[in-house]
């Protein structure tokens, strides 16, 4: 069973010294002790390796990039090495988490309870605790697999207190059976942020593989503390569109996706008009030309999600 298992916890920091003692701290509070964590730093300026040194802990595995190979490449890495050393779940986790110590523990219990491939908890806003950010989500086929997280912005009430299969969740908390990765593969590096969960997401449910959202387990997100921006940062804006362009097109076809982008120009333009800056218009109309390259340049990389 799961629970009586060694688990791989993942973890990908960059510039994450301002969370990280608060993750440490919570992650060695953890009732399930069987577990490795394996933090994948990507070149990281800060004192995050520094703290990292100072955390003396045998179950600590650091894998320390010379150059930033992004969040999925970052996960793909740590999920590999917790492969070879022998756990059956891997839990990817996001660093500007904070949870309780029973975190691991339930979400390994839930796992074996609903005998299902991967569980996943109700997720808070860290600075507003009772206003929900993710309780679990879906992905939307008429929108071209959209993802919606559940009751966003919600303040929690008990509507969302039934634990119940969903296609979506965040990767920034999810307990996934090893057996997973074998069967769909491991996170598509070319995303390198943001989209790449939503692929991985589409990918196990393709496969008719089954995630659990467990509304008693809970977690605080310290959400966008780390990229250091909103939704119209430029940043965010650049690699949101970019990856969806890329995900439409690798995903629902040219045919299929070609209304969906010629939708979302109307939605620029009408952006531009109503509140957006025409430098935000500039990045987003850069940004689908780099995601129908990207799409053309993995065509002739077949193994991009393979376990090796």
């Amino acid at each position: 069973m799961v629970k009586h298992g060694r688990i791989g916890v993942v973890t990908v920091t960059y510039n994450s010294g301002t969370v990280l003692e608060d993750f440490l701290r919570c992650m060695e509070s953890q009732t399930h002790r069987d577990f490795l964590l394996y933090v994948v730093d990507n070149a990281s300026k800060d004192e995050t390796l520094a703290m990292l040194r100072q955390w003396h802990d045998s179950r600590l595995r650091v894998i320390a990039n010379e150059e930033n190979l992004g969040v999925a490449e970052g996960n793909n890495q740590g999920i590999r090495a917790a492969i070879a050393d022998g756990c059956g779940a891997v839990l990817l986790l996001n660093n500007d988490t904070e949870f309780s110590a029973s975190l691991i523990t339930e979400l390994a219990d839930g796992m074996d309870q609903y005998g299902v491939e991967m569980t996943c908890p109700k997720m808070m806003y860290h600075d507003e605790p009772q206003r929900i950010w993710a309780a679990g989500g879906e992905l939307q086929p008429q929108y071209g697999y959209r993802c919606v997280h559940y009751g966003e912005n919600q303040i929690d009430r008990g509507q969302y207190d039934r634990p119940r299969l969903v296609s979506y969740v965040p990767t920034c908390c999810v307990l996934i059976r090893a057996e997973v990765f074998r069967k769909i593969g491991i996170m598509d590096k070319l995303y390198f942020v943001y989209v790449d969960d939503v692929d991985f997401m589409y990918r196990a449910m393709k496969a008719k593989l089954r995630l659990m959202y467990l509304p008693e387990t809970k977690l605080l997100h310290k959400v966008g503390r780390l990229t250091g921006g909103g939704e119209l940062s430029a940043f965010s804006v650049r690699y949101c569109t970019r990856n969806r362009v890329y995900f439409l097109l690798q995903h629902c076809g040219v045919l299929a996706s070609t209304p969906l982008l010629i939708a979302y120009q109307f939605y620029y333009a009408i952006s531009l008009l109503r509140r957006s800056t025409f430098r935000i218009y500039l990045i987003k109309q850069s940004a689908v030309w780099e995601g129908m390259k990207l799409w053309w340049y993995s065509r002739t990389d077949n193994n991009k999600t393979c376990l090796p």
